[in-house]
């Protein structure tokens, strides 16, 4: 076995033949999990070269190759044993290169780039030597097309693959860096010179008598990879001399390695421990750099080499925003009682998934901004909490959120402290991209008014929502405050005013266009409330009467007795006043989370967001309708209640078995063809995967129109 760091110059230059077995799985690998990422590090790493190390590299991952003898003459050939979906994107990024060099007249670059991807003709015996890499068989007819395609590539034209997606954002990504000025050429360079020898790849070797499956099983099965808080732990204290490094550890260090530190926190679609997130977050802040959280143990080194200088002083320092950040956390997660302005911020943000907000309050805490007023602290949140709040209910991707806070951060970093939550709402007004623009009330009103809110929004959103305007009729967190306290955070259940069963209780003298128009309106914003205990069914599925008395003896909700009046007042509950009671509680989400006046959207690209494809499993994962881990069952009385897992990048897995698809995992059991989607059902709800499906279909408005599922299709 060799060990060796190479470039993609050392492992493609030559002549060489390296084909990936049959029994390796398929091209999975994605654009939000490792495409974008990889591109994002290109660029990050022609920054750093140009602007601050000339001799940077980035560190892309291991591969294990194993030589395959060949006869006198043929080509040399390695089985890929291990790190195939990385070789595979990087052939992909190449080519995709090649072909953009190649389309505006680069041609030596061209031709540089080339020779990494294809065989010269006189080392081929045959078709399948033309490439470098030769992938397993169920890719191959689709990397031989997109990698052949002729220049420029009609993506149209292909069939539509993981492989033929990843090709196109590259070469999209590409045309956008390379731009079309008088400087294009000069960067062709630059990014040529970048991916082929500035990429780094630990290259294990094997010769063709060992044990390869033994050495692929023990890097992919055991062994505990250091967290960037351990590897920062171990910088820091090795700086430290003797019984000063114990003391310090003690006084400053012990508690990043108690439960609370060392839980694993998911943010985006990774879990980390709560420590590594944390000192992510802080550097951030410090720093006031955008970085991926792999690398913030080398971004750590360099802030105390080039900053900190001498990390006695730093511990201190961190320690103070530890203890700060989790007396916020702790604080927020508190469900009963009021919350400080920070703490209630950290909730509801937490509930949209915001990690991306800790990196400012961590900054709002540091020693330098003790000159902010307490005003101007609460004013920065309640904006912040606008913005957030407004771009979730509209349902603007997050894609780009981390750089754009750090972005605001640098702004206002600089401004006097008088100016700075002034400065604030001046960045958020002025940002107009669909990363940063802050929705005004009438995108809010259209993105609410006969929406499907209850199928719409996740669960937990919508009931934070619905939190936040009970607690404003009690007067938190501003306002004359009742004695009966804010409602019981993330306790209470959404109800139906009028139940979806609503056949069973209600008038059904409706025709068929009435019903329609009856089914669409209960699940519409004025059609919901929350309750602080639970019904039982017959109440929540009870005639209007049965529920109206229900809720004046029972229950102490306000949102729901101002429902009440209405219907009072309307002469019943009926969808007159579900459209009533939805235009009264935008108009209060609208104040409770208030832009500036006259502020709204100048730009119409928010369906961006959505692509129109094929759902599958991974999305629904990705977009928060599906947990990773969620477990499956077969329908019941079917085949004994297969059990199944839905794991984080979409596949099904039975026992340690991975499928590709719900209907390649139905097939497993039944030995047949089924309908995947609607043969496994979540064991904790009873729901079909397709019923997940359909919501989030349903959610996505008018751009989930295009999203046409073809049932007759889902056996393949």
């Amino acid at each position: 076995m060799k060990t060796d760091v190479v470039k993609p110059q050392g492992i493609f230059f030559n002549p060489v033949r390296m084909v990936v077995p049959l029994f390796q799985r398929p091209y999975v690998w994605s654009k939000e999990t490792q495409w974008e990422p990889l591109w994002q590090d290109i660029v990050r790493l022609i920054e750093v070269i140009e602007h601050h190390d000339p001799a940077a590299t980035h560190f892309l991952g291991a591969i294990v190759i194993q030589q395959v003898p060949v006869g006198l003459g043929s080509l040399p050939a390695w089985n890929v044993i291990d790190g195939q979906q990385r070789l595979t994107t990087l052939q992909l990024l190449l080519d995709a290169l090649h072909s953009e060099l190649e389309r505006r007249g680069f041609t030596g670059q061209a031709s540089r780039v080339s020779s990494l991807v294809e065989n010269p003709p006189e080392h081929c015996d045959g078709a399948d030597d033309r490439f470098k890499l030769w992938p397993t068989n169920r890719d191959r007819q689709s990397f031989s097309t997109v990698m052949s395609a002729p220049t420029p590539v009609d993506y149209a034209s292909l069939d539509p693959t993981r492989l033929r997606d990843a090709h196109r954002y590259f070469a999209e990504s590409i045309t956008a860096w390379l731009g079309e000025g008088g400087d294009a050429e000069r960067r062709a360079r630059v990014l040529v010179a970048t991916v082929t020898d500035r990429l780094e790849i630990a290259s294990i070797s094997l010769d063709a008598n060992e044990d390869a499956q033994a050495i692929f099983e023990t890097l992919n099965a055991r062994g505990t990879p250091l967290s960037a808080a351990d590897l920062i732990k171990n910088f820091v204290f090795q700086q430290i001399e003797g019984t000063a490094a114990e003391r310090a550890y003690f006084e400053y260090w012990a508690d990043f390695e108690t439960p609370w530190w060392e839980t694993e926190v998911t943010t985006g679609r990774v879990k980390h421990s709560r420590s590594s997130l944390f000192l992510w977050q802080w550097l951030v802040a410090r720093t006031l750099n955008d970085f991926p959280i792999r690398e913030v143990f080398t971004q750590f080194k360099h802030y105390v080499n080039t900053v900190a200088k001498d990390v006695a002083l730093l511990l201190p320092q961190i320690k103070r925003a530890a203890d700060r950040y989790r007396a916020l956390v702790e604080g927020a997660e508190r469900q009963s009682g009021p919350l400080s302005r920070d703490e209630l911020f950290g909730y509801r943000i937490g509930v949209l998934d915001s990690e991306v907000a800790r990196p400012l309050l961590i900054w709002l805490d540091e020693p330098e901004q003790e000159g902010i007023a307490d005003a101007d602290r609460r004013r920065i949140l309640e904006v912040l909490e606008s913005w957030f709040v407004r771009r979730a209910l509209v349902k603007v991707q997050s894609q780009g959120s981390n750089r754009f806070i750090v972005d605001l951060l640098k702004s206002v970093d600089a401004r006097p402290k008088d100016e700075v939550a002034a400065a604030v709402e001046e960045f958020l007004v002025a940002s107009q991209s669909s990363v940063g623009y802050w929705p005004g009330d009438d995108e809010v009103r259209e993105a609410l008014t006969g929406a499907p809110a209850y199928w719409r929004y996740l669960r937990g959103r919508l009931r934070m929502v619905l939190e936040a305007l009970e607690d404003h009729r009690r007067g938190y967190p501003d306002g004359q405050r009742l004695t009966m306290g804010p409602i019981v955070r993330s306790k209470a259940t959404i109800e139906h005013l009028m139940p979806q069963e609503w056949r069973k209780n209600w008038d059904t003298g409706l025709d068929e266009e009435q019903e329609a128009a009856r089914g669409r309106a209960i699940q519409q914003l004025g059609n919901l409330t929350i309750v602080t205990q639970t019904l039982n069914s017959r109440v929540s599925n009870g005639g209007w009467e049965a529920k109206r008395s229900h809720f004046r003896k029972s229950d102490d909700v306000l949102l729901t007795r101002d429902a009440i009046e209405l219907a009072d007042d309307n002469g019943g509950w009926d969808e007159s006043a579900i459209e009533a009671r939805t235009e009264q509680l935008i108009d209060e989400i609208l104040a409770v989370w208030p832009a500036p006046d006259g502020h709204r959207r100048q730009q119409e690209d928010a369906a961006d967001a959505v692509p129109s494809a094929a759902i599958d499993l991974a999305q629904l994962v990705s977009s928060g309708w599906l947990e990773a881990g969620t477990e499956l069952t077969s329908r019941e009385g079917m085949y004994g209640g297969a059990r199944a897992a839905v794991a984080q990048d979409g596949r099904v897995y039975i026992g340690d078995v991975a499928y590709d698809t719900p209907s390649g995992a139905g097939r497993a059991v039944v030995g047949r063809g089924v309908k995947g989607w609607h043969f496994w059902r979540l064991v904790a709800t009873g729901d079909s995967l397709a019923d997940i499906r359909d919501r989030y279909i349903a959610s996505l408005g008018d751009v989930g129109a295009d999203l046409a599922i073809d049932d007759e299709d889902e056996t393949r």
